[in-house]
């Protein structure tokens, strides 16, 4: 399958674009500055989706997902931010927990101190990962050895028969890796509902040409972080344009957008929580 999209966006162009925008949206005013730093940043939520799936083997009716996201540890997130998600994911006892990228922004070594902390997350079938543009920008090889030393693996354009009958796969990084949807689904001959990790949303477009492909989980866009009524995000990156936050259908394919829970580049969330998603499968 074809991932490459249209343009390309650089990773320079990109941070050029966002600190523009970004010097805009200071005119928002310091109240509200005051308000998404010091409590919504930090004012976590559960986010609760029930998604019903064709074809859905009657074992995985009521499962659950837990689903975190674009943790970026520093410099705005702390541990703490993170070791508060995971208790909150724990929490919910799901059946799987999956991660979708971003675990730091400017240093892969920050790894080495986040992945124990994502070693704690327990559901009863495991927990599951893949790897963001950030993580492709500071070094891939060594965040995803950190988190498989920690006991997460990583699903690099590979999957997994669920003992539900679904099936669970994961793309690397589209905008910076290289994705390989066919050989993630390739340990699929049955054509069980595929639920697919891949960072960036938008490529549901493409993904979901496949069938199989049930429900994407996808990040990247932190929700835009501030979102204003009758507006929604003022700032979105490349390839998460198009799906910013929450569900959405294309095709026989559902997605969700997850908020996240970190913030990459300046500590502000307005009207977008950080959030934990507990995606719940019901037969359709």
């Amino acid at each position: 399958m074809n991932t490459q999209a249209p343009k390309r966006y650089s990773r320079r162009a990109f941070l050029r674009a966002t600190r523009h925008v970004l010097a805009g949206t200071a005119l928002a005013g310091v109240s509200s500055y005051v308000y998404g730093n010091r409590l919504e940043l930090n004012w976590l939520k559960v986010t609760r989706v029930t998604v019903p799936i064709r074809n859905l083997p009657a074992a995985a009716e009521g499962l659950r997902i837990a689903h975190l996201t674009d943790l970026h540890l520093r410099p705005v997130t702390t541990l703490e931010n993170i070791r508060a998600a995971v208790a909150l994911a724990n929490s919910l006892k799901p059946d799987v927990t999956v991660v979708t990228g971003d675990y730091v922004t400017d240093s892969a070594e920050d790894i080495y101190e986040l992945a124990p902390v994502l070693g704690q997350l327990n559901a009863r079938r495991g927990v599951f990962a893949v790897l963001g543009n950030h993580d492709w920008w500071t070094d891939a090889q060594v965040v995803r050895g950190g988190l498989e030393q920690a006991g997460v693996p990583v699903l690099m354009n590979s999957g997994l028969r669920l003992p539900e009958g679904v099936y669970l796969a994961g793309v690397d990084d589209v905008w910076s890796g290289q994705p390989d949807l066919r050989a993630a689904l390739a340990k699929n001959p049955s054509n069980a509902p595929t639920i697919l990790l891949a960072h960036e949303p938008d490529f549901v477009d493409e993904f979901s040409l496949d069938e199989r492909v049930a429900l994407q989980l996808s990040g990247h866009t932190h929700g835009g972080q501030i979102r204003l009524p009758f507006r929604g995000a003022l700032v979105l990156p490349p390839y998460g344009q198009k799906y910013d936050y929450g569900l959405f259908r294309v095709r026989q394919t559902w997605l969700y957008t997850n908020s996240g829970i970190g913030s990459a580049f300046f500590g502000l969330r307005l009207n977008c929580r950080p959030e934990v998603a507990e995606i719940t499968l019901v037969k359709a």
